[in-house]
């Protein structure tokens, strides 16, 4: 689960999560969507970098949530849906996945 990356999953988060609800009309089942990817992308963070990254990373995913909601006001939902969802893919990679990235402390029993 280490290889897997957390980038694709963080931004198809967003992205799936409005896929639902402009497929259905259904705004909480586009919520279930969101959460399931979410968690998906959280757990895969925590396993890669630790618990305090995977935090930094869901308060990221719900700040994108909540900035595509004001984009799609100005810009319409789908650019901003897609403009968060690459925002937040960029800073998974940064943060959790690229190597130079946030650095996870080594448990003391791997020293």
């Amino acid at each position: 689960m280490r290889s897997l990356p957390t980038a694709p999953f963080a931004a198809a988060s967003l992205v799936a999560g409005w896929a639902v609800v402009a497929a259905t009309g259904s705004r909480p089942l586009g919520g279930v969507a969101l959460l399931l990817c979410g968690a998906i992308t959280v757990w895969l963070a925590a396993v890669r970098r630790g618990a305090r990254a995977a935090a930094r990373l869901a308060v990221a995913g719900f700040a994108a949530f909540v900035l595509s909601h004001v984009l799609g006001l100005l810009a319409g939902a789908w650019p901003a849906v897609l403009l968060t969802a690459a925002a937040l893919g960029a800073y998974a990679w940064v943060a959790v996945d690229s190597r130079n990235g946030a650095r996870r402390r080594q448990p003391a029993f791997e020293r």
